[in-house]
């Protein structure tokens, strides 16, 4: 894809509704990555490391839709990466589901670059705002 703004996401079919409702805001998706169901803090570090390797990627959506997937491992994951590989771009973040709230709080009041959106139409307003102001 030849956007600027990465999707990570879990689930092809959320994956396909994330980049749809980014073109509808007038984004550009550069790709998705879907974390599967299994996923833990070091891949979703990996995970962020294979969206950025795309130096055309100004913004980062994170859209999970927790089932089997923790929302609290979600968040735990974006913090490692973060701090890991030095995170520069802006991160928008929309959990729901499974320990939602555990990881929405982990997020909140973090002084990084992490905007937290309550619903998919918002987290891709956010994300295209973002991604055109870098």
């Amino acid at each position: 894809l030849d956007g600027n703004i990465g999707c990570t996401v879990n689930g092809a079919g959320l994956a396909m509704a994330t980049m749809d409702l980014v073109k509808l805001k007038g984004g550009q998706p550069a790709n998705f990555l879907d974390v599967g169901g299994g996923t833990n803090i070091e891949k979703v570090c990996e995970a962020f490391k294979l969206i950025l390797s795309d130096s055309s990627v100004k913004a980062v959506l994170v859209n999970i839709f927790g089932g089997i997937v923790q929302c609290d491992v979600i968040a735990a994951g974006i913090l490692a990466a973060i701090e890991q590989i030095h995170v520069a771009v802006p991160v928008v973040v929309r959990l729901e589901g499974t320990n939602a709230e555990q990881g929405r709080a982990l997020l909140s009041n973090t002084g990084l670059n992490i905007y937290a959106a309550e619903d998919l139409a918002h987290a891709a307003e956010q994300v295209v705002a973002l991604a055109e102001a870098v």
